[in-house]
This record gives C-alpha cells, sequence and structure tokens, in this order.
C-alpha cells in the first residue's frame, strides 16, 4: 500500500504542467530522434545535458526518460519505411516490417509497433513500479565489499554485451577508468594525472566526454565514412489494423512483454537478445509462417518492438537501485544524475524519494503521450525524413559546441570535446563500443572508493571478498559473465569438429 501511495505522489509530482511540458517536449524529441536514422537517444541526450543543466532535477529528468524510451517508439518508423534501424533494437522490426511495406501494408505494422509498445512499456512499468522498491530494500543491506563487487559486475557485463568482443569492451573500459582518475583523488587529496592543467583538477566532466564521444563522434563519423547515401521510402498507408491483424498481434505483444522484461531487469540486458528472441518465438507459434521472409508477417513485428520496449523500460531497476546501466543511453542518464549531485542506488529511494517515484510515475503519462504522438501523428514524423543529413549533423555539432562551452567558457573544455570526438570515432570506425567508457569514467572512483572501504573492514585483506557469502556470490558471477561466453564458444567449436 505503501508503494500506491508514493506512486500517487508521483503522479501528483509529474502531472504539474512544468513536468507535463518536459514530458511531452522529451517523448516529441525522441520520437524525432527515433525516427531520424542514426541519431540514437544516447546522442541526444548528450547533446542536450548541458543545456538542462539549470532546469530543476526532477523535470530534468523527466526530460531525459521522454528522450529514452520516445526514441523505441519512434525507431519503427525508420525501420518499416526506410529498412534503417536507427537502434540496434530495431533491427528486428525491420525484418518484417519493411517487407509489410513494401507490400502496401506500412499502415498495420507502424499501428501494431506503436500499440504493442504501449502496452509493453505499460506492462513493463507496473513491474518497474513494484519491483524496484524490493530490489533497494535489498541491497541496502549490502556493505563495501558487496557494493565493490556490483560495480566490477556492471563493469564486466556493460563492456562484455555493449560491443562485438569482449576484448574491445573491456579495453574500452580501461579508457574509462583512466579517465574517472583524473583530478583530486578523493582519499589522499594529492592531483593525479592532471599533467599540471589548472582545468583537469576538478577532473573531467562527464557531461563534455559524454557529448564528446556520442553527439561529436556521431556527426564526424557520419561526414568522415559515410557520405552520401540515396535512401529508397515504402509508401505510408492509413495507419490502422484489421480485425484479424488484431487478433494475431495481442498475443505476441504479451509473449514479447514476458521475454523483455526480464532481460532489462538484469544487469546484462540490453534490448537485442530478447527481440531476437521475441521474434524466434512468434515465428514458431504463427499460424502463417510462409509469411515470415515473403510478405511480411504481422507477429515478426508486433512482438520484438513490444519485446525492445519492455526490455528498455525495465533497464530502469538496475539504474535507479543498483546504479548500473545496461545499455548507452542509461550510461548517459547515469552521468544526468550525478550531475546533479545524485548517485543512483539503494540509497536513491530514501534519498531522493520524490524525484524517483515522479519518474517512475512520468513512464505512465510518457506511454500515453506517445501512443497519442505515435498514431495520428505517424505521418508528420514521416517528413522528417527529407531533412537533409548534412544541416542534421550540422546543427548537432553546434549544439554539442555551444552547450559545451556554455558549461564553463572554457576554450580548453572545447579542444578537449572535439579530441573525444575524435577518439569517439577511430573507436566506431574499429568496433570499440563507447558505453563502457562512460561507465568505467562514472562509476570508477565509486568503486575505487568502495575497494578501499572494504580493504579497511578486512584489515588490508583481500580475502574480505570472499568471507562474506553475498560477495562471494557477486564474486562468482563475474568470473561466469567472462568465462561462460568463452567456454560455450569453445563447446560449440569442438562440437562442429
Amino acid at each position: 500500500m505503501d508503494i500506491l501511495n508514493q506512486l500517487v505522489q508521483g503522479l501528483l509530482t509529474a502531472g504539474t504542467p512544468i513536468n507535463l511540458l518536459w514530458c511531452l517536449v522529451g517523448c516529441t524529441i525522441g520520437t524525432a530522434v527515433g525516427v531520424l536514422p542514426g541519431i540514437g537517444p544516447a546522442t541526444a541526450v548528450a547533446m542536450l545535458l548541458p543545456i538542462t543543466l539549470k532546469v530543476e532535477p526532477t523535470a530534468s529528468m523527466i526530460f531525459f526518460a521522454g528522450i529514452y524510451y520516445g526514441a523505441m517508439y519512434g525507431g519503427s518508423t525508420t525501420s518499416i519505411l526506410l529498412n534503417t534501424p536507427g537502434e540496434a533494437g530495431s533491427m528486428v522490426t525491420a525484418l518484417e516490417g519493411n517487407r509489410m511495406a513494401k507490400h502496401g501494408r506500412a499502415g498495420a505494422a507502424l499501428a501494431t509497433a506503436a500499440i504493442g509498445s504501449f502496452v509493453a512499456g505499460t506492462i513493463a512499468t507496473v513491474v518497474v513500479t513494484f519491483f524496484a522498491p524490493v530490489v533497494a530494500d535489498f541491497a541496502i543491506k549490502l556493505g563495501p565489499p558487496e557494493y565493490f563487487l556490483l560495480m566490477v559486475l556492471a563493469f564486466c557485463t556493460v563492456s562484455a554485451v555493449l560491443g562485438q568482443s569482449t576484448l574491445r569492451g573491456l579495453t574500452s573500459l580501461a579508457v574509462g577508468l583512466a579517465m574517472g582518475l583524473v583530478g583530486i583523488d578523493q582519499i589522499t587529496g594529492q592531483a593525479r594525472y592532471t599533467g599540471g592543467v589548472p582545468e583537469l583538477m576538478d577532473g573531467l566532466e562527464v557531461v563534455l566526454i559524454a557529448v564528446g564521444l556520442f553527439a561529436v563522434a556521431e556527426a564526424l563519423y557520419v561526414v568522415l565514412y559515410e557520405g552520401r547515401v540515396e535512401e529508397t521510402r515504402n509508401a505510408l498507408s492509413k495507419v490502422h489494423m484489421t480485425a484479424a491483424e488484431w487478433r494475431r498481434s495481442w498475443p505476441a505483444w504479451l509473449r514479447a512483454t514476458g521475454i523483455g522484461v526480464p532481460f532489462g531487469c538484469i544487469p546484462a540486458g540490453g534490448s537485442e537478445i530478447p527481440t531476437f528472441l521475441s521474434y524466434a518465438t512468434e515465428k514458431k507459434f504463427s499460424k502463417h509462417p510462409e509469411e515470415f521472409g515473403t510478405v511480411g508477417a504481422i507477429e515478426g513485428v508486433a512482438g520484438p518492438e513490444a519485446a525492445n520496449n519492455a526490455a528498455i523500460t525495465a533497464t530502469l531497476i538496475p539504474l535507479l537501485t543498483l546504479g548500473i546501466p545496461t545499455s548507452n543511453t542509461t550510461a548517459i542518464l547515469l552521468g544526468a544524475f550525478q550531475n546533479y549531485g545524485i548517485q543512483p542506488g539503494p540509497q536513491l529511494f530514501d534519498s531522493n524519494a520524490a524525484l524517483v517515484w515522479a519518474l517512475i510515475a512520468s513512464l505512465y503519462i510518457g506511454n500515453v503521450m506517445l501512443l497519442v504522438l505515435n498514431l495520428p501523428l505517424v505521418g508528420l514524423w514521416v517528413k522528417l525524413l527529407k531533412i537533409p543529413k548534412d544541416y542534421l549533423y550540422a546543427g548537432i555539432l553546434i549544439f554539442a559546441t555551444v552547450g559545451v562551452y556554455g558549461m564553463r567558457q572554457s576554450a580548453f573544455d572545447l579542444m578537449l570535446l572535439y579530441g573525444i570526438g575524435l577518439l569517439g570515432v577511430v573507436m566506431r570506425r574499429f568496433s570499440f563500443p563507447t558505453a563502457p567508457v562512460v561507465v568505467g569514467m562514472i562509476l570508477g572512483p565509486l568503486a575505487e572508493a568502495q575497494m578501499r572501504n572494504a580493504l579497511a573492514i578486512g584489515e588490508g585483506h583481500w580475502g574480505v571478498f570472499v568471507q562474506r557469502p553475498m560477495s562471494f556470490v557477486l564474486l562468482l558471477v563475474v568470473i561466469a559473465v567472462l568465462l561462460l561466453p568463452r567456454l560455450m564458444r569453445l563447446r560449440k567449436k569442438l562440437k562442429n569438429a
């Protein structure tokens, strides 16, 4: 009952005119970002971080959350009409959605994607509402050894999941950890790795690194490597579903939600795996298997799109309760929290209860807003695809430059911004994931502090990490995350030999 009371308070906070406006603006920008190919929610949030630093924290978080799940809604439009997924989670939607569009059924594909996103997002939000406080209550009992290993688990899962190889992921993490060491040591008060540059005494700004790695790197990469690409778009038919398509869609929405939510909850989530699993499940259960890969099966759009949104919403559980981001965008959101001096984790539900419950309540409001924005106004979003790419990415660079310079009016920050941007281009060129850099930079100093506290508890002995049951279990999980994928690949190789 206490949860329901807090949710009502959250709805009252999120329902104020100014917060509703921020939610609407976030959902609108998120949908536009999802529709425009190549600009993901991580880029949008990173680009807008400096501009919102003066905004009240609750409104800012509601705004960024709106961009986050709004982009997931909008991503289906590009996937279906252009066969160009804006986000990795929309790749599977493109498989059947684009085939449906080519056969004159784009409207039905867009309708089942939007409604499925609403259904899955709402159910996942209910799970967040009731499950997140339970996780927080459990996590609050943990000590420094458990927190340190929990952060090590975050390093390993994000590095292993968000990239093409574990080695590349861990290399990116090492870069982030190194960036996190720059500045004043929290315990000794000594300057570290500053090179005598006064601007580095306070450490590297998370906002600057995020904007450089995502927004600037994205624009520079497109200019340097992608060039001009002629895109062909399928015609948009009326956005509605027949009774038969409704009957085929709703079981897929529910099955996909059941697949997506658990993957979002565990600190190794992301939306790629549940979308592929949902697609395989719908192909197996479908009464029209002949439509898959030919004219396009509506279940192949309904399932993956619902799984995508369920997983994306559920990623807020590890972010809010454990401080563990499991995607590019949640890594940026973690940085946004820290900019306001707020550290996501088990204490968050006590120290910033009003903000947390307003954020959760805004998910319900945002889902309704997005349904309204996506069904009647889909024709408007399609017109965004006519914006020339050169204008679009020039605008991103201007936003990024002005935003970062506005923080401290420092020319050094601008040099660092574009230096980090070039690093991001190199990382993308050679398939190094960028999220582990942000995660390592944010969580690295916290992990260092928890490790020192744990060793103080153990009187300098590393055995403290295996003497406590929970920390020992977490250590085994970390080892499993690093070794199991390799063992499974080795087993597969031996089996095929």
